[in-house]
């Protein structure tokens, strides 16, 4: 199965050698279920030509905001609209999560509330809890019409959404290590109050729930969509 990596930003170039870009993190992740990988840099604005290029969409997260107004974000908001549509599943990280919601008629603000930064803790509607690494001061405020919350944080209400077995996004990042957050807390840890980086240093050692949701994504991918239509 072939999944298409729609790469919306970059990792820190000081952290690049070590932990390669954002499409390398999420190989990482879905390492051994038998994917195929095909990047597309999208905010270099490099879209695939057509939503069955692959069998899946997966969409990176990134460090600019989706509303924004890059030249880049409404061809993919329409990209995503054509595969929604043509029942190509997609899967969303934080920004990909974000612009998949905007793309369908939702809302993505800046949070007044601040940031959430580094392992956090997400209750999903069958009362389990998972800690995943989050990064971010946007949200969804506003849901698509087609949207179901499945989880949520404390700071972040629409944290994980299910559309159906159309879509499957989330607002943290399973791809992200232990290793990963602690080296980007260097990196661009400049832009964060140090409230927020002392309370993320200080959870750097918790265990995650990031191999759960490797095998969360890499079902909803291979999930039977015979019965949907386009």
């Amino acid at each position: 199965m072939k999944i298409g990596i729609l790469q919306t930003g970059r990792t820190p170039d000081e952290m690049r050698a070590k932990h390669g870009d954002y499409d390398d993190l999420f190989k990482r992740l879905l390492a051994g279920y038998d994917f195929e990988f095909d990047t597309y840099l999208v905010l270099e604005g490099h879209l695939p030509a057509s939503v069955h290029d692959a069998d899946g969409w997966l969409i990176t997260g990134s460090k600019f905001g989706v509303y924004e107004g890059h030249d880049w974000i409404a061809p993919l908001e329409a990209f995503l609209r054509d595969a929604y549509q043509g029942c190509v599943p997609i899967v969303g990280v934080c920004f990909g999560h974000q612009v998949l919601a905007q793309a369908l008629g939702g809302r993505v603000e800046k949070f007044s509330g601040g940031w959430s930064v580094g392992a956090t803790d997400y209750q999903g509607q069958d009362g389990r809890t998972d800690r995943i690494i989050a990064w971010h001061q946007d949200q969804i405020t506003k849901l698509p019409p087609e949207a179901q919350v499945i989880g949520a944080s404390d700071f972040c209400a629409n944290a994980m959404i299910a559309y159906g077995d159309r879509a499957l996004t989330v607002q943290p990042h399973p791809e992200f290590t232990a290793e990963f957050m602690a080296d980007l807390l260097t990196a661009r840890g400049d832009i964060l109050p140090a409230e927020i980086i002392n309370t993320a240093q200080e959870r750097i050692g918790d265990p995650l729930s990031s191999t759960r949701y490797a095998d969360i994504f890499a079902a909803f991918f291979k999930k039977d969509r015979s019965r949907l239509t386009a």
